[in-house]
């Protein structure tokens, strides 16, 4: 696993987050709704790069946030 590759998923799904001015809270929330178990305490980890995303969070979260995995990758 290569934690910086985490980290700047991170960071993105964070920039990605605030610029739609949606608290970590609501995320959650809204993950949860489409599907996807993850907690805001788990949000504010993937987002630093201390916790893994996995494939089926990647994709609610792409789909929650209204991006495409390329611009979330790249």
């Amino acid at each position: 696993m290569d934690i910086s590759y985490d980290k700047k998923i991170g960071q993105k799904i964070r920039k990605v987050r605030k610029s739609k001015n949606i608290t970590q809270e609501e995320f959650s929330a809204k993950l949860q709704v489409n599907g996807c178990d993850l907690t805001r305490s788990a949000l504010a980890k993937i987002e630093v790069g201390q916790r893994h995303i996995y494939l089926d969070e990647l994709k609610t979260i792409v789909e929650v946030l209204e991006i495409s995995y390329n611009e979330l990758l790249k």
